[in-house]
C-alpha cells in the first residue's frame, strides 16, 4: 500500500464517518497523518451538545493520538484564513488555510470550499473520494464502504451515487 498524504478534514467529513461508526476507515488510511482544525473541533462539540452522541468518537480518536488536532498559525496562514472567512465558513477556511501553508490534502464535500481550495492548488478528496481509496487500499471491502454510505446518507449526508461501486 501507498503511503496516504497528511490531511485536513472539515467538519462535513469528519462528521459523515463518525456519524457511521466509520472512523476506523480514516484511522486505516490516515493514522497519524490526519488533522482536523480547532475551530472543527469546536463544530464537533456544537453537534455533540445538540443531541448527536456518535460525533464523540471524534475527540476520542484526538484523545487516543491518531487523530491530531490543530490550530492556525500567526502570519500567512492566519492571513489566508481571514481572506478565505469572507466567502467560506470558520471551519472550512481554517482547514483550506492550513492545507495550503503546510502542503497537506484537504478533505471536503462542500461546493464553495473544494472551489476556493482548487483555485489554490491545494489536493482534494471528500467523503466518497475517501470510501473509494479505502477500498482500493484493502482498508474495508466495496460491501462494507457501502454499508458506510448507507448509515452516511441516512444520517444526512447528500451522496450523488447509493454505492460506492459506481465510482470504485
Amino acid at each position: 500500500m501507498r503511503t496516504m498524504p497528511e490531511i485536513v478534514i472539515d467538519t462535513c467529513v469528519i462528521s459523515n464517518f463518525a456519524l457511521a461508526g466509520a472512523l476506523g476507515i480514516l484511522e486505516g488510511l490516515y493514522r497519524n497523518k490526519a488533522y482536523i482544525i480547532d475551530i472543527v473541533s469546536i463544530e464537533i462539540l456544537r453537534g455533540i451538545q445538540s443531541g448527536h452522541a456518535r460525533l464523540e468518537a471524534i475527540p476520542k480518536a484526538v484523545q487516543a493520538g491518531w487523530l491530531k488536532e490543530t490550530g492556525l498559525k500567526l502570519g500567512k496562514e492566519r492571513e489566508l484564513f481571514e481572506t478565505l472567512s469572507v466567502s467560506l465558513g470558520l471551519g472550512e477556511a481554517s482547514s483550506i488555510a492550513v492545507a495550503k501553508r503546510r502542503g497537506c490534502h484537504f478533505a471536503s464535500d462542500d461546493r464553495l470550499a473544494r472551489a476556493e481550495a482548487a483555485r489554490l492548488g491545494v489536493p482534494l478528496t471528500g467523503t466518497l473520494g475517501i470510501l473509494v481509496k479505502a477500498v482500493r487500499a484493502g482498508v474495508c471491502d466495496l460491501e462494507a464502504a457501502d454499508g458506510y454510505l448507507g448509515r452516511m446518507i441516512e444520517s444526512g449526508f447528500f451522496s450523488p451515487v447509493r454505492s460506492v461501486r459506481e465510482i470504485a
